[in-house]
């Protein structure tokens, strides 16, 4: 599939960059417009979502709107060429909407009259008659005029979810009052009603969740609900934080809430600038140095909407942002380098029309979501708002500042440097950028959605998750199929079938302390992150996991702890396998199409292994380590500590999963640790304790063999290692 002009040979680094993107985007749109104009239905594909057809389409038309009414908003006197391109290259979507919001044409969207897609749409169409009321508007006949107010107010009085779809009736609300002239007192009461709602949702430190947060004793009640219905296939509550927190809605929403809407509501805008300042302060170390985001939750085939809150910033202009996205130029960056990351990884993301795909960084149907239709990929556009400012302005005038400087000891308060390792303590989460080390991922223990999702558990369960690295999603029961990439599979029946960690405790916080031997290494503290979890509903065994991340010690290598206990009278086997990151087995150089071979290299080939460059596999019974063009995975178990003697065997592999479970590689291999345990006593525990290893780049000072060799020891020796204060 090839790349798209414009976009994949796109510098991102001036304005006029981010209208050539947009244009290379919508252009190829116009092959499939409907003959009024009012749908897009891309043919490349014929796969459906959970909505009709219409709405699909529909899909098709508003989500180029973020694009296309900020180029609108572009048009001066000064430059007529550009003017003329520019609506010739939005004129289409200006006569669609006239058709879709007519009740009496054939390609009319239907009527809002249930909790619907069509929601969704109504906030694209309602962000573009803001952005671009003469266009969408004004300059229609007095008929579309009196359609586009019917058919956005035909949300009114309609259920919805409780999640960010609130958001999509408040900006139609907004829209109503800011360009269709409707009086504020008549959508008041459904305004404040809605933001009640969202603002519900709040967690704190700016963060969001997406929808209601599951409490100790709402999880408490739904347990007794289990015993009392003997099911557990209920839709529960769950505790999901993702970019819908920040980037796809909720802070978004937020931030143009306060653009749009500021002076009709300034207490609620006041607020919300505050949170803003509060989610920056965290949400800028889900990315990397590259620009790459964490791949993390549902709806990643937005792809570079992960930015999208960046793009907001600008637009709202908060004053007083915290470092490191205190000025124009520090935001700038974050942006672009994300902007930039994309067009370098874009050679599988579009289809040979110039159409995107549904997938991340290629075509991926095992990731998408059942509300993903073909034309659903195009909400990556909302990043492209920050096209609203004006050459003028100084978020484009100011000099794109470099990605913040990290540190072992940095405040991010006193000097120039910040934490590279810290609790995110919202979304449950330790961030992980250390820069002794060369690897930039979360742990994530302590996130679930409730509801049926496919890939749930691999979006949202995994203890860590990569910018590198992304993670794996299922595509059947068999071991390899489940792709156990971060993650502990547990298995009661001989290997047949397989849990991994869904529903868990709220999570815990405790201290891990880095005991140094020697005199010249200094001891260090770092958090660390406990939480309970039953792999199998009927709560016979009880798992204690805690994750323990990089140290100067030790800063390629985070820790896990699995204490997993046998809760009922009856002797159990067990199974386990643990997994490292999923890496790329595809070998350096456009002309090898095979793969890496299963064979070990020799352990001497160790010494000269270099990040990056060496290719090949070394396993044992007690490591397993796998380096490619893509950086070096590893993982290696300490020897299992049992309450009462135990039959086991321990065994370290490379595991190859099935091709196309990977967000980012078409095909990985994953170092795993086996566990086989027999005979286990009731009312006793038996503990794991694993190593995991990554590295993307070679760093200074240890070599690659040196650093894989000296990793981490949980528990009391004489020797440098771990403990839990």
């Amino acid at each position: 599939m090839p790349p798209l002009p414009g976009f994949s040979d796109n510098p991102f680094r001036e304005r006029k960059d981010l209208i050539a993107a947009a244009t290379a985007l919508l252009r190829p749109l116009h092959a499939h417009f409907s003959p009024a104009r009012a749908f897009i239905r891309l043919p490349t594909v014929a796969t459906g979502a959970h909505f009709d057809d219409h709405a699909a389409m529909l899909e098709g038309f508003a989500r180029p709107l973020w694009a296309v009414a900020t180029l609108l908003a572009t048009i001066n006197d000064d430059d007529n060429d550009t003017n003329e391109d520019i609506r010739n290259l939005t004129q289409p979507w200006i006569e669609g909407i006239c058709a879709g919001t007519d009740p009496e044409h054939p390609e009319y969207w239907g009527c809002i009259d249930r909790p619907d897609q069509r929601m969704v749409e109504a906030e694209v169409v309602s962000l573009a008659l803001l952005v671009a009321p003469g266009a969408f508007f004004h300059a229609q006949d007095a008929r579309t005029q009196a359609n586009i107010t019917a058919w956005l107010r035909s949300m009114h009085g309609q259920e919805m979810p409780l999640n960010n779809w609130r958001w999509f009736r408040v900006f139609a609300n907004l829209a109503l009052v800011r360009v269709a002239c409707v009086p504020l007192a008549e959508v008041q009461g459904e305004l404040d009603a809605d933001l009640a709602v969202l603002d519900s949702f709040y967690l704190g430190q700016g963060w969001s969740a997406d929808g209601p947060w599951l409490s100790v004793e709402m999880q408490e009640a739904e347990e007794r609900d289990k015993v009392r219905r003997r099911r557990c296939d209920f839709v529960g509550v769950g505790r999901q934080v993702d970019y819908y927190s920040g980037s796809f809605a909720i802070q978004f929403s937020q931030l143009l809430y306060v653009h749009f809407a500021g002076d009709l509501d300034p207490i609620r805008a006041m607020e919300y600038r505050s949170r803003a300042r509060d989610f920056g302060r965290t949400f800028w170390r889900y990315f990397d140095q590259e620009g790459a985001a964490i791949p993390f939750g549902r709806s990643l085939t937005y792809r570079f909407a992960c930015g999208a809150f960046f793009a907001a910033l600008a637009v709202a202009q908060i004053d007083d942002m915290p470092a490191p996205l205190s000025t124009p130029g520090e935001i700038k960056g974050f942006l672009l380098r994300h902007l930039r990351w994309w067009a370098s990884h874009s050679d599988s993301i579009f289809y040979p029309d110039g159409t995107l795909n549904i997938g991340y960084a290629y075509p991926n149907m095992y990731m998408s979501e059942d509300y993903n239709s073909p034309q659903s990929v195009y909400w990556a556009l909302k990043t492209l708002i920050v096209i609203l400012l004006t050459e003028e302005d100084v978020f484009w005038t100011s000099q794109e500042a470099g990605y913040p400087l990290l540190s072992c000891e940095g405040s991010g308060k006193d000097d120039a440097s910040f934490q590279s390792v810290e609790v995110v303590a919202s979304p449950r989460q330790i961030l992980c950028n250390h820069p002794g080390g060369a690897h930039h991922f979360m742990l994530s223990p302590g996130q679930f959605v409730g509801w049926p999702m496919k890939a749930s558990q691999a979006k949202y369960c995994k203890f860590a998750y990569s910018s590198a690295f992304a993670f794996s999603v299922p595509t059947g029961p068999l071991i390899q199929q489940i792709a156990p990439d971060s993650t502990l599979a547990l298995s009661r029946d001989g290997a047949e079938t397989w849990a991994v960690k869904w529903k868990c405790s709220e999570v815990r916080y405790s201290t891990a302390r880095i005991i140094c031997s020697s005199m010249q290494a200094v001891s260090e503290t770092v958090p660390a992150a406990v939480v309970d979890w039953h792999p199998w509903g009927d709560r016979c065994v009880r798992v204690t996991t805690t994750l323990v991340p990089p140290t100067r010690r030790w800063p390629d290598w985070h820790v896990r702890v699995h204490s997993i206990c046998v809760e009922d009278d009856g002797e159990r086997s067990l199974h386990a396998v643990e997994g490292g990151f999923a890496i790329s087995r595809v070998p350096r150089g456009r002309n090898n199409h095979g793969t890496l071979k299963l064979k070990n290299l020799p352990g001497e080939a160790l010494m000269t292994a270099v990040v990056g460059q060496t290719e090949g596999i070394f396993t044992s019974s007690s490591e397993a380590l796998i380096l490619s063009s893509a950086g070096a995975s590893g993982i290696r178990a300490q020897p299992i500590v049992a309450e009462a003697a135990i039959d086991s065997a321990a065994n370290h592999d490379a595991l190859i999963p099935d091709s196309n479970t990977n967000l980012m590689a078409q095909r990985t291999i994953i170092p795993v640790a086996t566990h086989d345990l027999y005979d286990l006593q009731p009312y006793t525990s038996v503990t794991l304790v694993t190593g995991v290893f990554a590295m993307t780049r070679p760093c200074e000072g240890k070599s690659l063999r040196d650093r894989w060799m000296d990793g981490p020891y949980f528990g009391k020796r004489e020797g440098d290692h771990i403990v839990i204060e």
